[in-house]
């Protein structure tokens, strides 16, 4: 079977995204406006009343002609300062059972491919899918992401591939979410479990009769 989880408020205790762009901004990369204007749609996207994937568009536009090297280094030194000591230790648990069972453990993300893989090293994942980026000739991001985005249905299509490839149904799998953006992929999987879930995703839970966790 495989175990997929969400990253940001279900493994991690906060959204990842929130402490990028204040580390963004601390660093001088982005002004106060974008700040505060990712922050709040970030806020929205949380309370599941508005959609993030018009965010993580102008975000990876905004890196056209970054180079994928600098932008990895800058990903893995915030992970060591800001991310790598905020795994809900209930999460830590659900992932050492899976591997008990000998079940894949899998990162479904809409962060990027370089946070994940940061994450997979840190817990021992055995893949992640995320959101990845196009890159030039010279080894640059062009400003697109790798469609479809790992968000929302792009999250559906991600897992059904790679189930696909592992021979393995997605109503065998399991999937650990908090957000009502994941709802394709919680009514796909055969074991959907809502981790500290959105408004919306709580009424869904409950409407399903789907398992509700505390992970802290």
């Amino acid at each position: 079977m495989i175990a997929f989880f969400d990253l940001d408020r279900t493994l991690l205790e906060v959204n990842s995204g929130g402490l990028w762009v204040k580390s963004e901004y601390r660093e001088g990369y982005i002004s106060a406006w974008q700040l505060g204007r990712s922050l709040l749609e970030l806020v929205r996207y949380h309370i599941g009343v508005g959609s993030i994937e018009p965010t993580l568009r102008r975000a990876i536009a905004f890196h056209e002609g970054v180079s994928a090297d600098s932008l990895r280094q800058r990903t893995e030194r915030f992970f060591e300062r800001e991310v790598k000591d905020r795994f809900r230790p209930g999460g830590l648990a659900a992932l050492e059972t899976h591997r008990e069972r000998g079940d894949q453990l899998v990162l479904l993300t809409t962060s990027s491919q370089y946070l994940g893989e940061c994450v997979q090293r840190t817990i021992g994942l055995d893949a992640v899918l995320a959101t990845d980026f196009h890159l030039d000739a010279e080894g640059c991001l062009t400003g697109e992401p790798i469609e479809p985005l790992c968000f929302g249905r792009g999250k559906l299509v991600a897992a059904s591939r790679y189930a696909a490839d592992a021979g393995v149904e997605l109503s065998a799998c399991t999937f650990y979410t908090d957000s009502i953006a994941d709802r394709s992929v919680m009514e796909a999987v055969g074991w959907p479990v809502a981790v500290h879930p959105d408004p919306k995703l709580l009424r869904l839970a409950r409407a399903h009769g789907w398992p509700i966790v505390s992970w802290d």
